[in-house]
């Protein structure tokens, strides 16, 4: 077990379509989703959001999850001790979703769920696999509005454009 339950006031599941084609995976829930129960519902939720509309879905048709279940102080990153200590529930919502893809968003999150010690910056857009489901590691929406370039917002398009291609969505 980790601390994190002692500092949250709930713990943020995750939200969408049970049995959506496309999960998209953070890192861990926010002072906002610590206060609504909801996951990415803050200034990084309302960004994925967009990205998600952009792709010609809404919220209702992905499912969202997170790697820890309860907030870290500050709002860091999770540790990979408490990433470990959540993982039995993030790995009962992908077998339970059972999604076609997952899009894995941040640094932390593409390690937990990759097991791998290689950063987002080098993985983010190459396809990976997780037990038999394509991964698309990109930015986490939070990375997008502190470092907004123009040369991030193209990767993280790129990025969800080959799962719109891969998942034959309409926009793509």
């Amino acid at each position: 077990r980790c601390l994190l339950c002692k500092g949250r006031k709930q713990a943020v599941f995750g939200d969408g379509d049970p049995e959506a084609r496309l999960m998209f995976i953070g890192e861990g829930p926010g002072a906002d989703e610590d206060a609504q129960g909801l996951p990415f519902v803050g200034r990084a939720g309302q960004l994925l959001d967009r990205m998600i509309a952009a792709m010609g879905l809404s919220r209702q048709q992905v499912y969202i999850a997170n790697v820890v279940k309860c907030r870290p102080p500050g709002n860091r990153a999770p540790t990979p001790e408490e990433a470990t200590a959540c993982w039995p529930y993030l790995a009962e919502q992908i077998e339970i979703v059972d999604p076609e893809m997952i899009v894995v968003l941040g640094n932390a999150a593409t390690k937990a769920l990759l097991g791998s010690p290689i950063g987002i910056t080098r993985l983010r857009g190459q396809w990976q696999q997780f037990n038999e489901i394509p991964v698309m590691p990109t930015f986490h929406p939070s990375y997008l509005l502190r470092q907004y370039t123009p040369d991030n917002r193209r990767k993280v398009w790129s990025d969800l454009q080959a799962v719109m291609e891969r998942l034959r969505l309409q926009n793509a």
